[in-house]
């Protein structure tokens, strides 16, 4: 990996993301396996913790963090309206939840592209 991180920088900056997002040490724990077992997105993660935007470098089947991040924008907007979400003003939240999706779509891609493709959020008529 090119860059000045060590592996223990990655992990304290990883568990105060979950943190500051509302995670427990599990959810920490188990996102760090995942991210230190998929050395590309480790790779847009450690882009991420060094200047606080994505590279959009790591890609599966195409879609980076950030695509994952627009689709829950836009799927958590009826829970957004209702804030019981936990991502209302936790852009930490929402960080960590695309990182979090990318690296589970790199074991089933297609699982995750359909529901990217199918659903959507709730600003059109008929939804419910």
């Amino acid at each position: 990996m090119e860059n000045n991180y060590d592996k223990e920088q990655i992990i304290f900056f990883a568990q105060e993301l979950c943190r500051y997002a509302g995670e427990d040490g599990g959810f920490s724990a188990a996102f760090l396996e995942k991210l230190f077992g998929d050395e590309e997105i480790l790779e847009e993660f450690v882009f991420y913790m060094k200047n606080g935007n994505f590279a959009c470098r790591a890609r599966v089947e195409g879609y980076t963090a950030v695509d994952v991040m627009v689709w829950q924008m836009d799927h958590f907007k009826a829970r957004l309206d209702r804030d019981n979400s936990g991502t209302r003003q936790n852009g930490d939240r929402m960080v960590l939840l695309a990182f979090d999706t990318l690296l589970d779509m790199r074991k089933d891609p297609q699982k995750y592209i359909g529901r990217m493709q199918g659903e959507s959020g709730t600003d059109y008529p008929d939804k419910y």
